[in-house]
């Protein structure tokens, strides 16, 4: 299977999710954000394609990374790629966040006519939904560029039916021990 990449692997970045992460830029966007910083990966034909078999090697070849990150362009436009991606990810014990400019609950409504966005949202740990939004920008806030856009713990929100939000600076036990052993 091929997915549509804006760049090759990213290694060792730290602002796209928590710890030393591997980014998967793909390439394509609905969204066209005013002041994206990415605008060089809306063309859904720009871009290289990538065999998913490839990516899965780079990945099985990382050492520091504690997780991948899929970004972009919108990776929900490639879901059935990403998935499998995440879901190896998972295999060899990586977490996976995703950045995403739909929100979590036009994720859910999609994934009524694609299983494919679901697929990729059960394998995805944590989501950063929502479009980037300029008048919301902030510094402040950690992995996000604008204050619109959530941390969802998805597989609870899953479970629960409800928005869960991840709380980075009031982690529970487990998941503080979970990072250690990551």
């Amino acid at each position: 299977m091929l997915i549509r990449l804006a760049s090759k692997l990213q290694k060792d970045s730290i602002v796209d999710g928590e710890g030393i992460r591997a980014v998967i830029w793909t390439q394509g966007c609905r969204h066209h954000c005013p002041s994206c910083h990415n605008e060089e990966t809306w063309d859904f034909n720009g871009g290289f394609l990538e065999d998913i078999e490839k990516i899965k090697e780079e990945i099985n070849s990382l050492d520091d990374e504690v997780g991948i990150t899929f970004s972009g362009g919108d990776p929900f436009e490639q879901p059935e790629a990403c998935a499998s991606i995440a879901k190896y990810a998972h295999s060899i014990h990586l977490n996976v966040w995703s950045y995403t400019g739909y929100t979590f609950e036009q994720l859910l409504e999609k994934g009524k006519k694609d299983p494919n966005i679901m697929s990729f949202l059960r394998e995805t740990d944590i989501l950063v939904d929502g479009p980037f939004v300029l008048k919301l920008k902030s510094y402040e806030i950690k992995f996000r560029g604008s204050k619109n856009q959530r941390l969802i713990k998805v597989k609870e929100s899953l479970e629960t039916g409800k928005v869960v939000l991840y709380d980075l600076e009031n982690k529970s036990k487990k998941e503080k021990k979970q990072e250690i052993y990551i």
